[in-house]
């Protein structure tokens, strides 16, 4: 009898602690997503020392953890954003490159997000900004687990309207007059159209002010917050309360901007009493699109930009704050990439992770601080449809022969008209990131070893996820949603 009642007592006890493991709805943070388009890892002031202030940014990177090593998973628009929502490789769930208005593949509806997992746990769920992941119903937020949105389908540039702000004429060949005009979607459907770079001025005032919104109206309950701005990608535009107040052009008075809104965000979960409760990340799609001259930003000295899988494209900033969980002032040299958010949301917010295969780890282990943690410790870098171009493991990064996007050949243009960014073919090569974080020194030859166990990590994914530079088919990947024209 005594063997069955203390038997007894410690099942009690386990399910307790089981119990414990899962925070109540009560005890689980509000979670808020700050995904900027374009921004390089030398545009904020905490970061490479740019010429723009970033008060706001900065604040939060002193109240958080900044991380040095951060990566996405393809240093373009919509492939970037499904990793970033789905955990996964995009070209795992079929997603590459930046979906068009009239593209015939959207990201498929039964892909789990980070919406849809923490919906099941009784959190509302909100968006602003840039989709782009599907143009219309039903690929759009409402059908991927958002309970409500307001923002564009697509880049702020995929629009009927010339570099000069002019709208094409009728007879314009250009592929661009091609583009129906930009919708402004609330739900599922158009609420107006952006037609000028006036209207494309107020997008930060009015994405800031529809989140505000969402999380006054929602400060009873745990919420998710995907706040993904349109800007720096150009057209970059300004509103008239932050136009030439920087000294350092429109693009510093946008950078101002972004910054203000980031500060709106958080004076607001601090008037609502939910700042100790609320875990921000603030990260960016890929690294700046170096063409476009001074209405770009800077990689901090890492090489090339967007669209490309040099450092410059792929490594992005990235701030993560929870006050009394992630230690104030923290700076985190280890490696994590946005496909990691995911399952770390998941974990620290008691929500099951998609029952499909996922890419992302767990990273709460260095949020947290936690001796000798290093829960990603390899990357491996796709681009286009489906081409392996790298593979990033502790301090090294192997470059698998390909072409890619360089801006070094010609002069960047000026204003809002963009340069050239031909293609050039890229050998292998082996660099010491540690060393040469700009990627200039090829020391394959000095380490072989390195090369060898690193060529087998490559050969790994192939098998997986396929290559369609070596023509490995994979076995990995997921169709994506096939859209009705």
């Amino acid at each position: 009898m005594w063997y069955l009642q203390r038997l007894a007592l410690v099942l009690c006890l386990q399910a307790g602690f089981m119990v414990a493991a899962a925070a109540p709805p009560e005890e689980r943070p509000n979670v808020i997503i700050i995904f900027m388009d374009d921004m390089g890892y030398g545009d904020l002031s905490c970061y490479a020392g740019s010429p723009w202030q970033t008060p706001n940014i900065d604040r939060l990177a002193t109240q958080g953890m900044r991380f040095t090593y951060f990566y996405v998973a393809q240093p373009v628009c919509s492939a970037s954003r499904a990793a970033l929502l789905t955990g996964c490789y995009p070209n795992r769930v079929g997603i590459h490159g930046a979906l068009w208005p009239s593209a015939p593949i959207a990201l498929d509806t039964t892909e789990q997000t980070i919406a849809g997992i923490l919906k099941q746990e009784g959190y509302a769920t909100g968006m602003v900004g840039k989709w782009h992941l599907g143009s219309k119903a039903p690929w759009l937020p409402l059908q991927h687990g958002f309970d409500e949105y307001l923002g564009l389908p697509y880049s702020n540039d995929m629009w009927p309207v010339h570099y000069d702000g002019a709208p094409y004429a009728d007879t314009s060949r250009h592929p661009r007059a091609k583009y129906p005009l930009l919708p402004l979607i609330e739900g599922d459907k158009p609420v107006k159209f952006i037609r000028t770079l006036d209207d494309q001025a107020q997008l930060t005032t009015l994405y800031t002010s529809r989140a505000c919104r969402f999380i006054r109206k929602h400060k009873k309950e745990p919420f998710f917050l995907y706040m993904a701005h349109s800007m720096p990608h150009v057209p970059i535009a300004v509103s008239g309360k932050f136009e030439g107040k920087s000294g350092d052009g429109l693009f510093g008075d946008m950078i101002s901007e972004v910054d203000w809104s980031v500060g709106e965000v958080m004076r607001t979960l601090e008037e609502n009493g939910l700042t100790d409760n609320t875990l921000v990340i603030f990260t960016s799609d890929n690294g700046p699109w170096l063409s476009y001259g001074n209405h770009a930003g800077n990689t901090g000295g890492l090489r090339e930009g967007k669209g490309s899988t040099w450092e410059g494209g792929i490594r992005v900033p990235c701030i993560i704050r929870w006050p009394g969980k992630v230690p104030a002032g923290a700076v985190c040299n280890k490696m994590a990439a946005t496909i990691d958010l995911l399952p770390t949301v998941a974990g620290i917010c008691g929500a099951k992770l998609p029952q499909r295969k996922i890419d992302g780890v767990d990273v709460k282990s260095l949020l947290f601080n936690q001796p000798d943690a290093n829960p990603r410790d390899e990357l491996a870098v796709y681009y286009g449809v489906n081409s392996l171009e790298a593979i990033r493991k502790g301090p090294w990064k192997l470059v698998l022969p390909h072409k890619g996007r360089t801006y070094k050949l010609n002069l960047p243009g000026y204003d809002g008209f963009p340069g050239a960014t031909p293609d050039v073919p890229v050998g292998m090569a082996l660099y010491d990131l540690r060393r040469d974080p700009g990627e200039t020194l090829d020391v394959q030859q000095q380490f072989p070893e390195e090369m060898k166990a690193l060529l087998l990590i490559a050969e790994k994914y192939r098998q997986d996820l396929g290559d369609d530079l070596t023509g490995v088919k994979g076995n990995g990947r997921r169709n994506a949603g096939k859209v009705q024209l």
